[in-house]
């Protein structure tokens, strides 16, 4: 079954010719070009994965992601403008899955897409985990199987890159990992010095996670070198 993909974008000539495109490469493709309908929409229709671009009639991308990302469990992939660092960072705080700069080649858009689709719905055998997938520090358990984790017997609410990040933090526990290994293993992307996407993900896991934000120490900050997953303080 092809996955069906919902692009919201208010450019017409645009989003034509990209649904046009990704529908070549045998994805189902519907478009939405208004924001304050966005949301009925991807509640509605469920779709795998929402294409959302910020600026919108009705109301912004941003907007959309904080309304529907509490209610849905698909992958957002926001568009933002060339070389505004503040919506990339905004857009993952909110929840987004990843983000990509417009204007962007399409098979960029493609690979990208297909990228997060296999992060989030494992098709082959190959790709399917352990069935004893799972890591335990403490209260905390994270379960690579059923793509969930808990803190003191509750669910954490995650994205599926929250999860992919936390996941890879947590199966390195206790060992450092630069935001280039982070980059490398998850989007295939070296760090350019600039991305802050493995950043703006911390900071919503450590909330996530009950981590002080102002002196953390389960998700620990190494001055310039990474970041640490501790393998305790999970009481």
């Amino acid at each position: 079954m092809n996955s069906r993909i919902l692009l919201v974008e208010d450019d017409e000539r645009l989003a034509d010719l990209t649904a046009e495109y990704l529908r070549k490469n045998d994805f189902t493709v519907d478009i939405e070009g208004r924001g304050d309908t966005a949301e009925t929409r991807i509640l509605e229709t469920r779709p795998d994965l929402v294409v959302l671009d910020i600026m919108l009639p009705g109301q912004d991308g941003f907007a959309v992601c904080r309304a529907v990302r509490p209610k849905y469990d698909g992958v957002i992939l926001m568009l933002t403008a060339r070389d505004e660092d503040i919506d990339q960072i905004l857009g993952l705080e909110l929840g987004a899955d990843d983000y990509i700069t417009k204007p962007v080649p399409p098979r960029v858009l493609l690979a990208r897409i297909k990228a997060l689709l296999r992060r989030a719905t494992p098709t082959g055998a190959d790709d399917m985990p352990d069935a004893d997938a799972s890591i335990t520090f403490g209260s905390f358990r994270i379960s690579q199987q059923t793509r969930s984790a808990l803190l003191a017997g509750e669910a954490i609410d995650l994205t599926t890159a929250e999860f992919d990040l936390l996941w890879l933090l947590a199966r390195h526990a206790g060992s450092i990992l630069s935001r280039d290994d982070l980059l490398q293993q998850l989007r295939g992307i070296g760090f350019d010095g600039l991305d802050r996407s493995i950043d703006a993900r911390i900071s919503r896991l450590r909330k996530k996670l009950n981590d002080d934000p102002e002196n953390p120490t389960r998700i620990k900050t190494v001055r310039g070198k990474g970041y640490l997953f501790s393998r305790h303080d999970w009481q």
